[in-house]
């Protein structure tokens, strides 16, 4: 199943897509979703973030490569961090680069989408809290993450989570291709296989200090290249199984 949201002239609505063709959906997280009456074709609705966060929890330094492309360590266990809702943007809205940095950078990531409340799951229980996976960009202004000793602000900017396109339900996310485009040129390439925590082992960590609720986000990682964007640029992240997600760059 693809579930998006779109916009419409009483406010935001999840659809569900099956080929060019969007459905209204019946249901929700709890007793599940379900296709309703048509919408229309996909070219004719306005794509919103598909998520409706309370919180995103991100994993650094969760690619090896990524690590040491910066110097660091992997750890012996997630180094997660929470990212705001405010953060968050659907697929064509502009990044805002803002004034206090001058080395915004972007982290094409797969982004696990929770569809039931998850409290203290194990490892083998963790697949049962899971709606689907989107792709992400987590973008950080890299020098404010160096200079502040933490990373809340460096990842929290407003415009800072671009999600989307869509959700894919019924994805395997052990070995998917991820990249980063920026202006055509790609700059990250890596499979999700080469995560060193996985998600089953995330669920387990990050739901044992915090419950996460129904549309809640695990950002779970991104692999080297990260690199600068600036106004003018045009940023591609794509995940294999789920699609594209493009976001242009502005100065704020």
């Amino acid at each position: 199943m693809i579930i998006i949201r779109f916009q419409t002239p009483t406010g935001p609505e999840f659809g569900i897509v099956e080929g060019e063709a969007v459905y209204h959906v019946e249901g929700d997280y709890a007793t599940g979703f379900r296709r309703g009456e048509p919408v229309g074709e996909l070219g004719q609705v306005a794509l919103l973030s598909p998520c409706q966060v309370t919180k995103i929890v991100a994993v650094g330094r969760n690619y090896a490569a990524h690590a040491a492309e910066h110097g660091d360590e992997v750890p012996s266990q997630p180094l997660i961090f929470l990212e705001p809702p405010s953060a968050v943007i659907g697929p064509g809205e502009s990044i805002v680069c803002p004034p206090q940095s001058a080395q915004v950078e972007h982290e094409v990531e797969l982004a696990v989408v929770i569809g039931r409340r998850a409290r203290r799951v194990t490892a083998a229980d963790a697949w049962e809290h899971v709606l689907g996976y989107t792709c992400a960009n987590d973008v950080t202004a890299r020098d404010l993450q160096r200079s502040d000793g933490q990373w809340s602000r460096a990842k929290g900017f407003d415009t800072f989570a671009p999600l989307g396109p869509w959700i894919v339900t019924e994805l395997d996310p052990t070995d998917l291709n991820v990249v980063c485009r920026v202006n055509g040129q790609v700059k990250q390439q890596a499979s999700t296989a080469d995560m060193v925590f996985k998600i089953p082992q995330l669920i387990e960590y990050i739901t044992a200090a915090m419950t996460l609720e129904p549309g809640d986000v695990i950002l779970t990682g991104t692999p080297d290249g990260v690199s600068r964007i600036q106004s003018g640029d045009q940023v591609e992240v794509e995940v294999e199984g789920i699609g594209v997600l493009r976001n242009p760059v502005v100065a704020g």
